[in-house]
């Protein structure tokens, strides 16, 4: 679970979850265009590759490759295993 708390550390690598989780199966391209557009982002694609590696390392995103390109796709149950390790609601007063 460390590295999911590690992946999740950089600003970057959020920014890259939210976009996948707003649409899956983007290629790394599409990626780095709307980090630039939206968010003002200007890495080169290798470094956001990079950041790609860290978050597949993590389990939460996983990637598929279909002829040249590679799609990546986001990954929920890490974030979901973190949720009910602490549950809400729960909690007696003291």
């Amino acid at each position: 679970m460390a590295d999911v708390f590690r992946a999740l550390d950089d600003e970057t690598r959020r920014l890259v979850l939210d976009q996948l989780a707003t649409r899956d199966g983007q290629t790394l391209f599409e990626i780095c265009s709307i980090l630039a557009a939206r968010y003002d982002v200007s890495l080169t694609r290798q470094a956001i590759s990079q950041h790609l590696g860290v978050l597949e390392e993590a389990g939460l995103i996983r990637t598929e490759r279909l002829g040249r390109s590679k799609y990546h796709y986001f990954t929920p149950e890490p974030l979901a295993e973190i949720a009910r390790r602490w549950p809400t609601g729960q909690r007696t007063e003291p």
